[in-house]
């Protein structure tokens, strides 16, 4: 399949690729719907047998191309994960959420810790690296399956809260283990840790600024439909490609251009708007996320990778649940949260890339392996786990799942009216 691609312009082979992942996705999600899946689950599916690890449709040094697809499906989702940062949404959860978001991350981490350490006898640097890793949360396939059965309610608004600022958890999480790290081993510049931390913090000023300014440029008596939707993806395209000019994730500072722009205009339209836009691009997001597996991967992480799988599952449900717990929130949010933030992709494949820096190159490539292998399968069973909280909550109501199997489309996402 190579050779057919070699033969032709680059283009040509760029866009006859990008057509065989969006059909893909679409023949296999028609399986993953009846047996009852999200859709997310049928994309990994997809990504898996077309890719260069399984039937080869796409060649490998094409799928190594499309990193740029990542960077903007997470700039869309953090975009649209900030609009339930509104002051009265903030106000009513209070510090509760940061309690969940805490012990739910550090809880996670800290096990999976003292397994690698203490079970595996493995390194302190592997371990706390690890660890520190095990933290993060992927909102992807979870804001996913709340937009494709329109799920709503105060377990959705806790929940997307939580996905929202674990990553700040995460990545403070792990600076910190890196700067013990290199204070054990020695030969990695303070810069390396530093620098990402102020590029951060300047994204995040950044998101702030794109948000004031198109707040002052939509105004919905001066501007079409038109225009709303190009100015708003223009920003947010320049916002994730200024990200990835200094190797940082979109995430942070797309979600706080989503805040900003909510809490000044309170303009929902917009975002309605953008969800309308998006499913091809969070189609081939995740469909290249399984193309990236290599299956044979997960026979080299053995009963390390399997632990760590576990582990951090039963990390994340027990933080969530004990914090829910401390903070008096709803039995229905308390018992079914955890279920919900299993995933992990984006921000833990980046992570482990540094993270392989770090370390001596066997233990390093042990890392990386075990969060490549590893996220790819929380992104297969995450999507399950999100609908069956969200469905024993009572944020996917009977009707939702019922229209879902009838393939229909919910009638407010067929307009877009001006608020």
């Amino acid at each position: 399949m190579s050779l057919l691609y070699e033969n032709y312009p680059r283009s040509t082979t760029i866009l006859i690729a990008l057509s065989i992942i969006l059909f893909s996705g679409f023949l296999v999600t028609r399986v993953t719907k009846r047996l009852h899946l999200p859709n997310v689950s049928g994309f990994i599916l997809a990504g898996m047998l077309i890719g260069p690890h399984a039937i080869g449709l796409i060649p490998e040094p094409l799928v190594d191309k499309m990193g740029f697809v990542s960077d903007i499906a997470l700039a869309f989702i953090a975009f649209n994960v900030g609009k339930f940062f509104r002051k009265k949404t903030l106000k009513r959860t209070g510090c509760s959420v940061f309690l969940v978001t805490l012990l739910e991350s550090l809880l996670a981490g800290l096990l999976v810790f003292a397994a690698m350490y203490f079970l595996f006898h493995l390194s302190a640097a592997f371990s706390l690296l690890l660890g520190a890793i095990a933290t993060a949360t992927a909102p992807a396939s979870t804001m996913m399956t709340i937009s494709q059965y329109r799920a709503k309610g105060p377990f959705v608004d806790t929940l997307l809260q939580v996905v929202a600022l674990d990553d700040v958890v995460c990545l403070l999480a792990f600076s910190v283990t890196a700067a013990i790290v290199n204070g054990q081993e020695g030969g990695f510049s303070a810069a390396d840790l530093v620098l990402p931390l102020v590029w951060n913090v300047l994204a995040i000023g950044l998101g702030f600024l794109c948000g004031f300014l198109l707040s002052r440029l939509l105004r919905p008596a001066t501007r079409s439909q038109d225009n709303r939707l190009i100015l708003a993806v223009a920003m947010l395209l320049g916002l994730s490609g200024v990200c990835a000019l200094f190797d940082i994730s979109p995430l942070l500072s797309c979600m706080v251009f989503g805040a900003a722009y909510m809490n000044l205009t309170r303009d929902k339209a917009l975002f309605r708007q953008l969800s309308g836009f998006t499913p091809p691009v969070m189609s081939m997001f995740f469909i290249i996320s399984g193309m990236n597996l290599d299956v044979r991967l997960l026979g080299t992480v053995g009963l390390i990778g399997i632990c760590y799988f576990f582990i951090r599952i039963l990390g994340k449900y027990g933080g969530a649940w004990l914090g829910a717990k401390l903070s008096h929130m709803d039995g229905n949010i308390r018992n079914y949260l955890g279920l919900a933030l299993i995933p992990q992709a984006g921000v833990a494949i980046g992570l482990a890339f540094l993270g392989d820096r770090m370390l001596p190159p066997a233990i390093g490539d042990l890392l990386l392996t075990i969060i490549l292998s590893s996220s790819v399968l929380y992104e297969l069973i995450g999507p399950a786990c999100a609908k069956l909280s969200l469905t024993l909550s009572g944020a996917i109501t009977p009707e939702a799942i019922e229209r879902h199997k009838a393939g229909k489309q919910p009638a407010d996402n067929t307009r877009y009216k001006r608020q």
